[in-house]
C-alpha cells in the first residue's frame, strides 16, 4: 500500500506543474504577442474564450493533483480501499479536464485563428480542416496580429501536449487506484488465513 501512495503522490507532483504550464499558455493565448489591444477590442478567436488551458489543463486538473499529493496524509476514518477509491475518483476528474482541453486545443487549431486580412477581421483558416497548418507560406495573410498564427499554433500545440500528459497520468492513477482498491482487501485476507 505505502508503494502505491508514494506512486500515487509521485503522479500529483508531476500534474502540478502540467496544469501550471496550462495555465500559462491560455493566458498567453489572451494576449497575442503580449498586446493588450485585442482582448479589449474582442479580436480573440472564439474556442480562447472556452478556457480549455486555464479550466480544464488548468484550475480542474488542480483537483487530483492535491488529491494524489495529500493521499494518506489524512487521519480519516476512511480504510485503505476508500482512499484509493477516491484517488480514482479524482483521476476521472483529470481525464474529464485533460479531455476537454484537448478537445478545444484541437479546434482552435483546426480553426486557426482571428486576423486582419484584406477581407478585414475574419477567420481566414476556418474551411480548410487545418491544412493550412502545412502550408505556412499562407500565413502571411494575416497582417494582423503580427504573427499571430505561429503565436496560435505554437500554444495551441503546448496545450495539446500538456493535456495528452495529464490524461496519461490520470489514466494510470485511475487503475491504480482501482486495482489497489479492489485487490488489496483480497491480499489482506490471504495473508490472514496464511499467518492463522
Amino acid at each position: 500500500m505505502c508503494c502505491s501512495v508514494g506512486f500515487a503522490r509521485s503522479l500529483g507532483l508531476a500534474l502540478l506543474p502540467l496544469a501550471l504550464c496550462c495555465i500559462l499558455a491560455n493566458l498567453l493565448l489572451l494576449f497575442p504577442m503580449g498586446e493588450i489591444t485585442y482582448i479589449q477590442q474582442g479580436r480573440l478567436s472564439q474556442y480562447i474564450w472556452y478556457f480549455g488551458g486555464l479550466g480544464g489543463g488548468g484550475l480542474l486538473m488542480l483537483i487530483p493533483a492535491v488529491a494524489f499529493i495529500t493521499l494518506g496524509k489524512c487521519d480519516c476514518c476512511w480504510n485503505e480501499s476508500l482512499m484509493m477509491c477516491g484517488s480514482a475518483l479524482a483521476a476521472v476528474v483529470g481525464l474529464v479536464g485533460s479531455g476537454y482541453c484537448f478537445v478545444i486545443s484541437g479546434l482552435a487549431l483546426v480553426q486557426g485563428p482571428q486576423c486582419f486580412t484584406t477581407y478585414g477581421w475574419t477567420y481566414p483558416f476556418a474551411d480548410k480542416g487545418g491544412r493550412y497548418l502545412m502550408q505556412p507560406e499562407t500565413w502571411a495573410n494575416c497582417t494582423q496580429p503580427v504573427h499571430i498564427v505561429e503565436w496560435n499554433v505554437t500554444l495551441q500545440c503546448v496545450l495539446l501536449g500538456l493535456a495528452v500528459l495529464e490524461f496519461i497520468i490520470c489514466l494510470i492513477q485511475m487503475v491504480n487506484g482501482l486495482v489497489n482498491a479492489v485487490c488489496r482487501p483480497c491480499c489482506y485476507k490471504q495473508e490472514y488465513s496464511l499467518n492463522a
